[in-house]
């Protein structure tokens, strides 16, 4: 309805503006969730990956065989922790635990985001956040990356203040899933407090290395690792693009096949193995190279807050980009930092948020509207994710462009009057 010209009028625009408003809107994104989740809890069924977390939970910790029908275990060692908190109701309730705790983190997380010196600042970037679990919701509900989420957040938001404690988080975040290692390695680099957030990181490992040892899991440290080794090049990922159309068009015996012994669907054709075997590699130097361009940044006199932020929109991207495995839920990965940015400076990330939007819509009608179709290797669907995947290139292509375009414009007089040292 408008009112004199207007979509709305003043008042409910203002109410939309304060954190009351946003509470609203997170009851009513994660109630219409929580009931979908509800459909599955009353018939005492799971939901996407939880049914595999429920498996591991039912064989407890640190157990001497998986069996023939329960997939390796995939992550590092403290994503157990929500795995089996999650059974805290019993096997037939598993589902509504672990749905309780990712709402339980998510409220923690735009708690800290419209509180405080945030609660202006943050109301428009928690919203975007809502916006993006209407598209996003159906993977973060039901996998690791959503424990993960509001961990890193927080931890980009007291960066600045309290750098240590960032690391904190950020390690016990990669210990439940690896992908915050995307956002330690810039904070290492931009904080004046390189060693104490070093030395925080270094401690966190040791104690869960430690724990493994004590506990009788010490062999299996590192599985998270070594079972991914052989994996080939999964349907979604970027560099998988050619050989979807090579499968759309059947063309060199080219296919779109499940490798079952990981529950994963992976392309096949000439050159995919080849592929497969240099995106690891190929991943690092991505990484390294990353590395280097925000030394230089730095070095230049770059903004140490605006290149923390950039810096990791630019790694985690990469981690994206050049990763053969490349799930629909890597998107998520992706949110956190996005939503900083935007409490740092809208006007600065308004383009990656709107990036952002549209690969979450994309990878919403991959999964779970279309997957079947794309696994048949529709072309209306190897559209779509070309789409989506070109939209990440161009994240990745924008995030490198703002860091060089740091190091290019800042000078290291100005450096010190621009932001605090972090």
């Amino acid at each position: 309805m408008t009112v004199r010209g207007r979509i709305l009028p003043p008042a409910a625009i203002a109410w939309f503006r304060t954190p009351v408003s946003v509470w609203w809107g997170f009851a009513a994104v994660h109630g219409f969730f929580f009931a979908w989740m509800f459909s599955f809890i009353v018939h005492g069924n799971t939901f996407s990956d939880t049914e595999q977390y429920r498996q591991w939970a039912l064989l407890g910790y640190n157990p001497s065989s998986l069996g023939e029908t329960i997939s390796p275990w995939v992550y590092p060692l403290l994503a157990q922790l929500p795995i089996f908190a999650a059974n805290i109701f019993g096997p037939s309730l598993y589902l509504l635990g672990w749905t309780l705790i990712i709402i339980a983190l998510n409220a923690v997380g735009l708690a800290f985001l419209t509180r405080g010196k945030r609660a202006v600042s943050g109301i428009a970037p928690a919203w975007f956040w809502l916006f993006f679990t209407l598209f996003m919701g159906f993977l973060s509900f039901a996998r690791v990356e959503g424990i993960t989420t509001s961990l890193v957040l927080i931890a980009l938001l007291y960066a600045v203040e309290r750098p240590v404690v960032a690391a904190l988080l950020l390690s016990v975040a990669t210990w439940i899933k690896v992908w915050p290692a995307a956002v330690i390695a810039p904070l290492l680099i931009a904080s004046a407090k390189r060693v104490q957030v070093f030395l925080t990181g270094v401690a966190v490992s040791a104690a869960v290395a430690v724990f493994a040892v004590l506990t009788g899991a010490g062999s299996h440290l590192l599985d998270f690792a070594i079972n991914q080794g052989d994996r080939g090049m999964q349907l979604e990922a970027t560099f998988s693009t050619p050989w979807v159309w090579l499968s759309v068009f059947a063309l060199g015996g080219s296919k779109i096949a499940d490798n079952v012994a990981i529950n994963s669907t992976e392309v096949y054709g000439p050159g995919a193995e080849v592929a497969a075997f240099l995106m690891q590699p190929l991943l690092i130097v991505a990484a390294l190279a990353g590395a280097v361009l925000m030394i230089w940044a730095l070095r230049r006199g770059a903004e140490r807050q605006e290149l923390l932020l950039e810096g990791s929109l630019l790694m985690v991207t990469a981690f994206i980009v050049f990763n053969k495995v490349g799930s629909p839920q890597f998107i998520i990965w992706l949110l956190p930092v996005v939503v900083a940015g935007l409490v740092h400076s809208w006007e600065r990330w308004k383009i990656p948020a709107t990036l952002l939007m549209g690969i979450a819509f994309t990878t919403f009608i991959i999964y779970p509207l279309f997957y079947t179709p794309l696994i048949h290797a529709n072309p209306i669907m190897a559209a779509v994710l070309t789409i989506r995947n070109v939209l990440l290139v161009t994240l990745l292509v924008w995030a490198v462009r703002r860091t060089v375009e740091l190091g290019r414009t800042a000078t290291r007089a100005a450096a010190p009057k621009q932001a605090p040292a972090l």
